[in-house]
C-alpha cells in the first residue's frame, strides 16, 4: 500500500475532525463550557498524524531540492489537495470539512516542519480565501471556494504594494465605479502565489477622498487571473522560502463585476483586518513548526557529534542553547494554540495573534541561528538541513505584519488597558 492509500484510509468519507470550537466562520460560538483543554481530540491526533506521515514520506525528502530550484511545489500541493490537507476550513456546504482555526494550525505546524516554504504555499491560499470565508455571500463561496475543493487551485492575497507593506492606510491602487463594474487600476507586490493563483482577494481604494478614513476608504473585491489586464511579474528570487510564490501583480483597466465585491464597498479595511486575526495564528504554527526541526537536528547532532572525548551535548555549553531552544519551541506553541482557541470561539483574538505570530517568528529566528551554531562550520554548510533553516526564518518576521507591527498592535492595548485602570 502507498503511503497516499494509507492516508486516504484515515481520511473517511465525510470525514470532519472534531474541533474544539464551534460552525467556525457563521459568527454563533458554541458556549465554553471548561477552561483551556491541552489535549487533542482522537480525529485531530489522527489528523495530525496525517500531516506528520505526510511530512516525512513526501515533503522532507524534496524540500532541498525544491529550495535549490525554486521550482513551485505543485506536484506536494496535488498530492496534499488529494489526501485532504489543504482548504479544510471551507465550510461542509462548499464540500470543505469546516476546520477551526485550531484544526488547521495543527496541520501547518506539521508541514511547516519539513519545509515553511511549501507551507506558505499551503497557507497564503488560505490567507486568499479567508476573506470570502468571513465576507462572502453565498454565491461567492459557492463559486470561488467549492472550485478550490474540485481541482487543486490555489488562491492569493493581494494587499501589499511597493510603496506600502505595513502601511495599508497607503494604499494606491484604485477601483472606480462605472455602472454595473468596477475599474481597478495599480499595481501589489510581494503576493504570495502571485503567479500561480486562480484568483485573488484584492484591497482597493474606492473612495476618492484622501482624507476619507480607512474604515470607508476601500474595498474588497475577488479577481480572477485570468481577467483582462491581469499581468504577474517576474518570480522574486527570495533568501528563504524559495519555493514558494512571489511576484508583483498589475491591474490595468481590469473590469470586475459589482458581484465580486465583499460586503459592499467601504468594507474593505475591515475584512483585511479581521482576515489577519485569522491567519496570524496559522503563520505563529508555521514558525513553531521550524523551530521545532531546528531543536530536533540540533539535539540529533549534538549527541553524535564528539569534542574533548565527550558528545558536545554534554557539555553544558551546547546543553544550555538547546535548553532554551526548548522552551521558546513550548511557549511558541502555547501563543498559537490560545490565539487559535480564542478566534474558534468567537473572540476578538486581535491581541493574542499578534503576540503568538511575534513571539513565534522571534523564536524561530534564534532557534535557526542558535541550530546553527550548534553545528558550527557544518551548519553554515549547504549540505546539511540548518542553514536552510536559519534563511527560511526570516520572513516569518516580516510577512503577515512585521515583528515591529505587531509590537505595535500590543503595545496598544496594553495602554488602552491602562488608561482604564487610570
Amino acid at each position: 500500500m502507498s503511503v497516499l492509500q494509507q492516508i486516504r484510509t484515515i481520511l473517511r468519507p465525510g470525514y470532519r475532525v472534531a474541533a474544539v470550537s464551534s460552525k467556525k466562520y457563521s459568527g454563533h460560538a458554541e458556549p465554553i463550557t471548561n477552561g483551556y483543554n491541552f489535549a487533542l481530540t482522537e480525529t485531530q491526533k489522527e489528523f495530525q498524524e496525517l500531516a506528520r506521515k505526510f511530512t516525512r514520506e513526501e515533503i522532507i525528502p524534496v524540500a532541498a531540492e525544491y529550495d535549490r530550484t525554486g521550482k513551485y511545489p505543485w506536484d506536494i500541493l496535488k498530492k496534499a489537495h488529494a489526501v485532504g490537507l489543504m482548504n479544510g476550513h471551507i465550510p461542509e456546504e462548499f464540500g470543505g470539512m469546516e476546520f477551526g482555526v485550531f484544526d488547521g494550525c495543527i496541520v501547518a505546524e506539521e508541514i511547516a516542519y519539513g519545509c515553511s516554504g511549501i507551507m506558505t504555499a499551503l497557507e497564503a491560499s488560505g490567507l486568499g480565501q479567508t476573506p470570502v470565508l468571513v465576507a462572502g455571500n453565498h454565491e461567492q463561496k459557492k463559486k470561488y471556494l467549492g472550485r478550490l475543493i474540485e481541482e487543486p487551485l490555489v488562491a492569493a492575497y493581494g494587499v501589499t504594494e511597493p510603496g506600502c507593506g505595513s502601511d495599508v492606510n497607503g494604499i494606491k491602487t484604485r477601483a472606480e465605479k462605472k455602472g454595473d463594474e468596477y475599474i481597478l487600476n495599480g499595481q501589489k507586490m510581494w503576493i504570495t502565489n502571485g503567479g500561480v493563483a486562480n484568483w485573488y482577494f484584492v484591497l482597493a481604494r474606492t473612495n476618492p477622498d484622501p482624507k476619507a478614513p480607512a474604515s470607508k476608504a476601500f474595498t474588497g473585491f475577488i479577481v480572477e487571473r485570468e481577467w483582462e489586464g491581469v499581468t504577474p511579474g517576474r518570480k522574486e528570487i527570495n533568501m528563504g522560502q524559495r519555493c514558494s510564490d512571489t511576484r508583483g501583480i498589475t491591474f490595468e483597466d481590469v473590469r470586475i463585476p459589482k458581484e465580486n465585491v465583499l460586503i459592499g464597498e467601504g468594507a474593505g479595511f475591515k475584512v483585511a483586518m479581521e482576515t489577519f486575526d485569522k491567519t496570524r495564528p496559522p503563520v505563529a504554527a508555521g514558525a513553531t513548526g521550524l523551530a521545532q526541526r531546528c531543536l530536533d537536528e540540533a539535539s540529533k547532532y549534538a549527541i553524535e557529534r564528539k569534542a574533548f572525548g565527550v558528545p558536545i551535548a554534554h557539555h553544558q555549553a551546547v546543553a544550555f542553547i538547546l535548553a532554551d531552544m526548548a522552551v521558546g519551541v513550548e511557549t511558541s506553541r502555547l501563543a498559537w494554540m490560545k490565539s487559535a482557541w480564542e478566534t474558534d470561539h468567537g473572540m476578538r483574538n486581535t491581541l493574542a495573534a499578534s503576540v503568538a505570530k511575534c513571539h513565534a517568528a522571534d523564536v524561530a529566528n534564534k532557534c535557526a541561528t542558535d541550530a546553527v551554531q550548534v553545528f558550527g562550520g557544518n551548519g553554515f554548510n549547504s549540505e546539511y538541513p540548518v542553514e536552510k533553516l536559519m534563511r527560511d526564518a526570516k520572513i516569518y518576521q516580516i510577512y503577515e505584519g512585521t515583528a515591529q507591527i505587531q509590537r505595535m498592535i500590543i503595545s496598544r492595548v496594553v495602554l488602552e488597558r491602562a488608561k482604564q485602570l487610570a
